[in-house]
């Protein structure tokens, strides 16, 4: 018998393999807003505008510049260079001040390693008037004020155009003292807002200053003169106070002064007295005197008489 002989070939056949070697997305820089309007911006005050800008790619991203163009405009809160991960944000402010008074355009154009290199923000704002500060009366005179004693005068601030923003003030004399108002304080075109002037003066003779409005208003400083003598002391003299009146609206009070219980009053006080107490130094020795008060609201409508009361004089 013959075996057929069997050959048992033996091979292998090359197997090839292929793989994907992994690759990031780009980088890329994307801004929040890619046009910043600022409006309408008063002359003298500046306006911001918060922006953002977030590495959208796959890889870090370094920012090295944020140039601006365009009079005006200008960017804080910034410190470069700035290196974002991805999805990583970073958020400054754009400013806008009013250089002339036409409109203005400009440029952001953010420099970084990023694919979009540069990028840009349009930005875009106009000016707007300046406000007027009104100060009236132009002048307060007191008059005669005994020395020590006090007189008191009111005063309105007023604003047009658009709004002033009032930062401060001074009377340039601790004899004359402002009161009735809090500054800083804003007002709108077309408000008001009323203060107190106080004389007290410190030896006798003439004295005279000047009341300063330091504000954003295209007139600033505003200002209104203000003077009045000191008179020596007279001899005699009433102190009055009475209790605030319960009515709605009250802003100050008036005094009166006649020479009979039965009435025929007269005035005594130069401007609407704003607290609870006056000084009469206008009388003479050995006289009898009748006072009353009425209380005046913010629309000038004055109340009744108050109850009366009687004040002596010694005799010299």
């Amino acid at each position: 018998m013959v075996a057929a002989g069997i050959a048992l070939l033996t091979g292998c056949r090359g197997i090839s393999t292929t793989g994907s070697t992994g690759t990031n997305p780009p980088s890329s820089l994307a801004a929040a807003s890619s046009t910043l309007s600022f409006g309408t911006v008063q002359k003298s005050k500046t306006a911001g505008l918060s922006e953002t800008l977030t590495n959208i790619g796959g890889s870090a991203v370094t920012i090295s510049a944020a140039n601006v163009s365009g009079a005006g405009f200008a960017v804080s809160g910034l410190s470069l260079p700035e290196t974002l991960s991805p999805k990583q944000s970073l958020t400054f402010t754009v400013t806008f001040a009013p250089a002339s008074a036409t409109s203005a355009s400009g440029m952001l154009t953010v420099v970084s390693s990023a694919a979009n290199s540069p990028l840009n923000i349009v930005l875009s704002g106009s000016e707007a008037a300046q406000g007027q500060l009104s100060v009236s009366p132009a002048s307060l005179s007191f008059g005669d004020v005994a020395v020590g004693a006090d007189g008191v005068l009111n005063g309105t601030l007023g604003a047009t155009g658009a709004s002033v923003t009032i930062s401060g003030a001074s009377t340039g004399s601790s004899e004359f003292v402002l009161s009735g108002i809090s500054l800083p304080t804003t007002l709108a075109a077309g408000q008001t807002a009323s203060f107190t002037v106080t004389f007290t003066p410190a030896m006798a003779g003439a004295s005279s200053s000047q009341l300063s409005f330091a504000s954003d208003a295209e007139n600033s400083p505003a200002a209104q003169a203000l003077t009045g003598t000191g008179a020596a002391a007279p001899q005699h003299s009433v102190a009055l106070n009475w209790d605030p009146s319960a009515g709605s609206g009250v802003v100050g009070y008036n005094v009166y002064r006649g020479g009979a219980p039965t009435g025929h009053y007269s005035k005594i006080n130069p401007a609407l007295d704003p607290v609870t107490t006056y000084t009469d130094y206008s009388v003479a020795a050995g006289q009898t005197y009748y006072y009353v008060t009425t209380a005046v609201d913010e629309h000038g409508r004055e109340s009744r008489y108050s109850n009366q009361t009687k004040a002596v004089i010694p005799s010299p």
